[in-house]
């Protein structure tokens, strides 16, 4: 249940409390802001990493409740003082970080079908998708050759 659902309030006012909140716990994604069209929110921000950017994806989202939220989030590309660890390159070159594995698309290859293989149902191929968000910008275009990190 969130914001939404408890107070009665419109959803551009339950995302400005959301967005408030969540930039508070998660100080650690950067420029966090939201757009709303229609019942879709998308979130925008950078991230140190892909943990950051998951947690701050889930709290926004229960904070906004029946919204559809698109997780537009980016990751750091560059070593800076808060992240000495973030590493420079295309995803194709940056090895997986702990908990994740890198997946090559093969031919016939959709999302649900690797999430079929590594998760045991298809449904779960928007895990992948938001995992890969900076580099697919839709669930049903991947490209052979692509690699795709799969979270746990």
């Amino acid at each position: 249940m969130g914001l939404f659902d408890v107070f009665g309030d419109s959803l551009e006012e339950t995302v400005t409390k959301a967005l408030e909140e969540v930039r508070q716990i998660h100080p650690e994604v950067r420029d966090l802001s939201a757009s709303i069209s229609g019942k879709v929110v998308t979130l925008t921000g950078t991230a140190r990493d892909m943990a950051a950017k998951a947690t701050a994806m889930q709290a926004f989202s229960q904070l906004v409740g029946d919204a559809n939220v698109i997780n537009t989030i980016a990751l750091e590309r560059h070593a800076t003082p808060e992240a000495p660890m973030a590493v420079e390159g295309t995803p194709e070159e940056i090895p997986a970080p702990a908990g994740e594995s890198i997946y090559e698309v093969k031919p016939g290859d959709t999302l649900g079908h690797i999430a079929q293989r590594f998760y045991g149902k298809a449904g779960a191929h928007m895990k992948i998708f938001e995992a890969n968000r900076d580099i697919l910008d839709n669930p049903d275009l991947i490209k052979v050759g692509q690699k795709l990190r799969i979270p746990e």
